[in-house]
């Protein structure tokens, strides 16, 4: 039914959930911030949580992840999404170039665990880094919203200045709430803001002293997150660390792992080490994907034999005639995907 009502109107749907852009602003040279009005089908999200969004680019349906950063309580039911576009980000930079008001796009109901608990925690750190602002920026105009009271830190790195996407409401946030304080910390610029350099643990002593005793919820590149988490553990409080990454850890196959063969269906290759996506399409294949980041199971196939790795928490699947994602398992040995 869904494909006869898109030739009146593609926003009528039956069983598809879709959204029209309304707006479009580009706030930062590299970020655009789309606002989706969805249809009836959309059930709303909690902040923190991240949607799936589709596009036809060339003809081809492409599908990535990106979080709301608007407040989970947005009184017109609309979402807003900051897409920065990432040199390599295929969807990311259409999006930039193209995204316009009207544009209609695929999208998924709200899914991930990174969320708020309730009832809200006494004292919050929320740190980003980059583009992963959003899901924090979501929940910190859901606590605004809320009249939330505790005592809120916003710790934010960027290159520099120019690159903290929402910067001037940040700003109005941390001057019209008491409760709220907003820091910015530049990796390569020595001027502004309240912190410069990497992350290190007097950051968090200077932001929010406190922070032991408090939730903290964390979003931003690897190497952010990898260190702040060594720190937590370290401290004995990686309980109180709550994160989400849209980005795969970089992955050196285990000595012995990039042996045999790997083999889809009537394709057989060499095993590179790869992940298995990877692999497959080397090898010219064409096997269907979304996020690649093992959010979204598009990828999903059943391996018939043999044993792979999770290339983001390491363990392994011996099991035969099981689902794997293709995007973030890799073969150990000999492997058969039906594909």
């Amino acid at each position: 039914m869904d494909r006869y009502l898109e030739l009146i109107n593609p926003m009528l749907t039956v069983r598809e959930l879709r959204a029209e852009v309304t707006r479009v602003e580009r706030s930062t040279a590299d970020s655009v911030t789309l606002t989706l009005r969805p249809t009836r089908q959309w059930r709303g999200f909690q902040a923190g949580q991240y949607v799936e969004l589709s596009v036809d680019i060339d003809g081809v349906r492409r599908s990535r992840c990106f979080s709301p950063c608007c407040s989970q309580h947005r009184a017109d039911g609309r979402i807003e999404l900051t897409v920065k576009a990432h040199p390599e980000g295929l969807v990311s930079q259409w999006l930039y170039a193209n995204a316009a008001p009207g544009l209609v796009v695929g999208l998924s109901q709200a899914g991930g665990n990174f969320h708020l608990p309730t009832p809200r925690p006494e004292r919050i750190l929320l740190i980003s880094g980059g583009s992963g602002i959003t899901p924090v920026l979501s929940m910190l105009r859901t606590l605004v919203d809320e009249g939330y009271r505790g005592e809120l830190v916003f710790l934010h790195y960027s290159f520099t200045e120019a690159d903290v996407a929402h910067l001037a409401e940040l700003r109005d946030l941390a001057a019209t709430h008491g409760n709220v304080r907003l820091v910015l910390a530049y990796t390569r610029q020595t001027e502004g803001g309240d912190l410069h350099g990497l992350f290190e643990e007097t950051h968090l002593a200077d932001s929010a002293p406190w922070y032991a005793e408090a939730q903290t919820y964390l979003c931003g590149p690897p190497g952010l997150m990898a260190t702040i988490r060594a720190h937590y553990a370290a401290k004995g409080i990686e309980d109180a660390l709550h994160t989400e990454e849209f980005t795969l850890p970089v992955f050196t196959p285990a000595d012995g792992d990039a042996t045999g063969q790997v083999r889809f269906g009537d394709t057989v290759v060499e095993n590179s080490g790869a992940t298995l996506l990877e692999q497959a399409e080397a090898a010219g294949l064409t096997p269907e994907y979304g996020c690649r980041m093992g959010i979204c199971f598009t990828c999903t196939k059943v391996k018939t034999s043999g044993c792979t790795r999770n290339v983001r928490t390491g363990d392994l699947n011996r099991d035969p005639d099981t689902e794997v994602q293709l995007c973030i398992s890799a073969p150990v040995g000999d492997v058969a995907i039906d594909i």
